[in-house]
């Protein structure tokens, strides 16, 4: 492709409530696409299975800022000054050796033997966030009453955030995720997220330093003390903790939803069969991953990347859903197979930046929806799907509000002669 080709834009209302059919058109047109996102920065796509899968792995691509160059600096919705240099020194955006110093601090605690020793804890909050709820015939919107909340509980549990803090963790502050460009009339708003973010931040660091405990957040800390990182990794890799360790599981949880209550017949199949949510949780994250497209990387130099001049500096973005529902990895990749084995899907990256808390958030989903759909039997939506406001973020996927309705009508059975005929 050439770099004069007019760009595929990477947004709108339509593209963000299924964007699986552009997807797989440009999966059919090759691996590399220029696409443009709604602040006008352009990016080159990789799209399909294989050529994903080699490019997470490509060595010549690098994630640091610095790497960037002018023309996708003068368009990139990244974060002002002086918060970028304070906040964005985190994993995402370190290369080795530097990465390898920085990830080796944070993986104890996400280790899958401590994680899964958890689960105990977990499945109480699950259900004491539920417990409110009428036992039938009810309705709730998700997002609100559980999916917003569950993850932050389990990262405060498993990162040793005092509970004072955890009340006074604002969920508005993830959204400085999502890119704000320079012009947009949002930017105030953006802005004021960032200061108050960083405060908090701050406040919880000190807080750390007085009462030491053996938790991720004081371990980090101590490593500050210690010199071992600066003062800028420590509020990277806090910020990080804080918001990626939690916002994409409520986005995950939502998106797995709505795809089981677009399948009425597996959603009544797993309620009836839990044992199939560990397999189940995988093809969730296959068919409709939260991440939908991973950060930036960057060529030092000008490379052809499968057939496509790259200049250096230009943002490389790997789509991780085109990946997902490639029909040469996935047969039938469009459906959902809850016994689709092997199940190597991409929806947590892949080489040195797969995703450190994988094993947490698989054991949050099994949890969550185990839980769900033991204690709100019959859910459906209560609302049409055209409804559903999917999130504007340009990397995730999710809805913020999902409204359902439970009860009132039992399954009369699971699999095919289930709920479908029920209600």
């Amino acid at each position: 492709m050439s770099p004069s080709s007019e760009p595929v834009e990477l947004y709108g209302p339509e593209y963000k409530r299924d964007p699986y059919p552009l997807y797989a058109e440009l999966r059919e047109r090759g691996p590399v696409h220029r696409v443009r996102f709604p602040s006008g920065v352009c990016a080159w796509l990789v799209t399909g299975y294989e050529a994903a899968h080699r490019a997470l792995t490509d060595p010549r691509l690098g994630k640091h800022h610095s790497r960037g160059n002018a023309a996708w600096r003068a368009r990139a919705s990244i974060m002002p000054e002086p918060q970028h240099s304070q906040l964005q020194v985190h994993l995402l955006h370190q290369d080795p050796p530097r990465h390898t110093a920085l990830r080796r601090l944070i993986t104890d605690a996400f280790a899958p033997q401590r994680v899964e020793a958890l689960r105990p804890r977990f499945q109480a909050m699950a259900d004491a966030l539920l417990d409110g709820l009428p036992d039938s015939g009810g309705k709730a919107d998700l997002v609100e009453v559980f999916a917003a909340r569950f993850p932050f509980q389990v990262l405060a549990e498993v990162i040793g955030l005092p509970p004072e803090f955890a009340d006074r963790f604002d969920r508005d502050w993830g959204k400085v995720v999502q890119p704000v460009g320079p012009e947009d009339p949002g930017r105030p708003a953006y802005e004021a997220r960032l200061r108050g973010l960083q405060q908090y931040i701050a406040d919880l660091v000190r807080h750390k330093r007085a009462e030491r405990g053996e938790d991720l957040l004081s371990r980090l800390v101590a490593a500050r003390d210690a010199d071992r990182i600066g003062q800028e990794e420590l509020d990277s890799m806090v910020f990080q903790l804080l918001v990626a360790g939690q916002e994409p599981v409520t986005h995950q949880l939502t998106t797995a939803l709505v795809t089981l209550l677009r399948h009425p017949t597996q959603l009544a199949t797993l309620a009836g069969r839990p044992e199939l949510l560990p397999p189940a949780v995988e093809e969730l994250l296959r068919h409709d991953s939260a991440f939908e497209l991973t950060t930036w990387r960057f060529f030092a130099e000008d490379t052809e990347l499968y057939g496509t001049r790259i200049p250096a500096g230009d943002s490389v973005i790997v789509s991780l859903s085109a990946a997902n529902r490639d029909d040469r990895q996935f047969p039938d990749a469009d459906a959902l197979h809850f016994d689709r084995t092997p199940n190597p899907h991409l929806a947590f990256g892949h080489g040195i930046h797969f995703c450190p808390g994988a094993a947490l958030a698989r054991i949050e989903l099994q949890v969550a929806l185990g839980t769900l759909l033991r204690r709100l039997p019959d859910l459906r939506l209560a609302v049409p799907e055209d409804e559903l406001e999917w999130t504007p973020a340009v990397l995730a996927r999710g809805v913020g509000r999902l409204p359902v309705a439970y009860g009132g009508c039992p399954y009369a059975g699971s699999g095919a002669n289930g709920p479908d005929a029920a209600c």
